[in-house]
């Protein structure tokens, strides 16, 4: 992971949140004050935001004390505590929501992606993810994906040609598009075609496509189809798969499986903050 974007992106987080100070705090402790959290899981899943609680807490006071008990990528249970922060309270009360925000959707997408990756065992196919992240969150929903043990699909726009149904629309064919893609760039930059019927199928691989997907094919039509597909050419599998139906196409023969709902409909993963100060013990809920 970039670091420095990672800083970046926490420093807008938290002026987002902070304005020009935290009334709420800054009004009931002094700067003096010193106070611990102890974050814990309130279920089962895959931890995911190290980095996070980390840089988070630092940025806002050097001298915060971080006790990470768990691993990026580790199986956490309710109860477990996830990490241990000591410093002033003033900081922690005003890290303590944009971090846990944070770290509950990076654990929630580790958490799905490990669910769909068990789907595949037994299988040669691999589960990756989509451009469908939450706006300005990309480079930590796709960190996340890889904690969960799948892999990145395109990161953006910009380092991979992917031909879907508007853009062949737009072109006239496939096979046009696909020339007239080769003829602008360089060979590093791979090509992938979206298609939905065999005859698509066809002309994509005599356009000499690097990756070809199926577009909302069952698993049936996909296995029918994959003895066309020359060795040369990638597959993958997209549309309409949920963790119900995601074993049937990884037995399908697809060598890749790309799911949106990794990262566009997760629901964030329950972690609560024990908070500890001067012999006050209290719990907050999130």
């Amino acid at each position: 992971m970039n670091i420095i974007k990672l800083e970046e992106m926490l420093k807008q987080f938290f002026n987002e949140d902070l304005g020009d100070g935290d009334l709420s705090s800054e009004f009931i402790f002094s700067a003096e004050q010193q106070g611990s959290f102890s974050f814990y899981a309130k279920e089962k899943g895959i931890f995911c935001g190290a980095l996070i609680i980390e840089h988070g807490f630092l940025l806002l006071d050097r001298s915060m004390e971080i006790y990470l008990h768990k691993k990026d990528g580790e199986t956490v249970d309710a109860g477990d505590i996830l990490a241990v922060i000591k410093g002033p309270l003033q900081k922690l009360l005003i890290g303590e929501r944009v971090i846990l925000n944070l770290i509950q959707r990076m654990s929630a997408i580790a958490t799905a992606t490990h669910q769909a990756v068990q789907e595949t065992i037994g299988t040669h196919a691999k589960i990756c993810d989509t451009r469908k992240t939450m706006p300005g969150m990309r480079m930590l929903d796709k960190y996340a994906v890889r904690v969960g043990g799948a892999f990145n699909h395109r990161n953006g726009l910009y380092d991979a040609i992917m031909l879907k149904d508007n853009h062949l629309a737009f072109a006239g064919s496939i096979t046009k598009a696909v020339q007239t893609a080769r003829e602008k760039v360089g060979h590093t930059v791979k090509i992938e075609v979206e298609i939905e019927t065999k005859e698509q199928l066809d002309e994509a691989i005599i356009a000499g496509v690097d990756i070809i997907m199926f577009d909302n094919r069952s698993p049936e039509e996909i296995r029918d189809w994959l003895p066309s597909v020359p060795p040369t050419i990638a597959t993958e599998a997209s549309g309409g798969i949920t963790l119900d139906n995601l074993k049937a196409y990884a037995q399908s023969g697809v060598q890749w499986i790309s799911l949106g709902s990794l990262t566009h409909s997760v629901k964030a993963f329950d972690i609560s903050a024990l908070v500890q100060m001067k012999g006050a013990h209290s719990l907050v809920h999130h």
